[in-house]
């Protein structure tokens, strides 16, 4: 079975025997009462590649969404959530609605609709926080953070961005020979921002192989949520195997980080160069989701189970902002020329064959 389904996009996959070893697998006791010292180096770390003032981590996005959007309903702010936000965060808004904050949803990664549902609210003076994914991998498109951050600040207000997609992936100075930028510290530094009033929420699950997630944002705030946390005092603080996990991840993306990048790239334009060959046609992104474009006549469902049945395992779909079906293929830096070669002539036969195509 080829695996085109796993986000593990530069194949950081931590055996056991690559880590350093542990004494016991947890503290016992809450993030808020002690931090290993291995998890305060990664937090820093992450913090330094992120261009941000200081980091917390914690097990999940959930759990730092949830404490945010806790914290935040407090001051009873003006949500406004972009409508493309991936469904962990809206849990967190979720939240902060059910405590009398209210909220406005705005078109996906548009940021003149964002301007003006902000007039009436600015007239209000409710304080306004700004709820977005930092790149969409179902568009193949990073959000306009830096017109959102710019739209936050004139409202003295906050934008919160899950980064998860872009962390590991997108960096610093993107070129012809770094495409996706170095350091892999994620949108804010791909966008080349650096503002005190945005706070990141990101899991390390994706690219990095980690299953923890991160904090970022200004000293200030950040110090804030950790005395403030509910899931810090109440919930298990990520585990020592995992902060190994985060360790080593890290390491590696100090040391050969940029040039799996670099191939990763290169795999993907590999297989969009071969699929462009085929005449089926993809979204327009350079990102390791590679989506088939939706078509009338193409039944996503039965390509999907077409691949599976010849040994290719993709992601069958949907997204907030278009509920056709889709088929993705996730690229990672592990794939090899031949499979992806492999793939490419399944998906260019099966888009050609009459069980893929819709009856109704």
């Amino acid at each position: 079975m080829l695996d085109f389904a796993s986000a593990l996009y530069l194949g950081f996959d931590h055996a056991s025997r690559e880590l350093r070893p542990w004494t016991q697998f947890t503290t016992g006791f809450p993030a808020a009462f002690a931090a290993p010292s291995v998890a305060r180096a990664v937090a820093t770390e992450l913090a330094a590649i992120q261009g941000c003032e200081r980091s917390t981590l914690g097990p999940s996005t959930l759990h730092l969404v949830w404490d945010l959007f806790g914290i935040f309903a407090a001051r009873q702010p003006a949500i406004f959530l972009d409508g493309g936000t991936y469904p962990v965060a809206r849990w967190g808004v979720e939240r902060a609605v059910a405590r009398g904050s209210t909220l406005t949803t705005f078109r996906h990664h548009d940021a003149q609709a964002l301007r003006q549902a902000f007039v009436p609210q600015r007239k209000a003076h409710s304080w306004p926080v700004i709820v977005t994914d930092g790149f969409c991998p179902s568009c193949g498109r990073p959000a306009p953070i830096g017109d959102y951050a710019e739209i936050a600040r004139e409202g003295s207000g906050m934008l919160m961005v899950d980064d998860t997609q872009a962390l590991g992936i997108f960096g610093g100075s993107p070129r012809p020979a770094a495409p996706y930028g170095t350091g892999g510290g994620g949108m804010l530094r791909y966008a080349q921002l650096r503002e005190s009033h945005v706070v990141l929420i990101c899991s390390l699950a994706k690219a990095f192989g980690v299953p923890l997630a991160v904090l970022s944002g200004s000293r200030t705030l950040v110090e804030q949520f950790e005395e403030r946390s509910e899931s810090r005092m109440h919930s298990s603080p990520p585990s020592i195997p995992a902060l190994h996990a985060a360790e080593g991840a890290l390491q590696r993306n100090r040391e050969d980080g940029d040039a799996t990048r670099l191939r990763l790239a290169r795999l993907v334009q590999h297989f969009r160069r071969r699929m462009h060959e085929t005449g089926v046609v993809l979204n327009e992104s350079q990102f390791p989701v590679q989506t088939l474009a939706p078509s009338p006549q193409l039944d996503s469902v039965e390509l999907h189970s077409g691949l599976l049945r010849n040994g290719v395992r993709a992601v069958l779909h949907r997204t907030h902002h278009d509920r056709r079906p889709r088929v993705s293929l996730l690229i990672t830096a592990k794939h090899k020329a031949e499979e992806i070669d492999r793939a490419v002539e399944l998906l260019s036969r099966l888009a050609r064959a009459p069980l893929v195509f819709a009856t109704r």
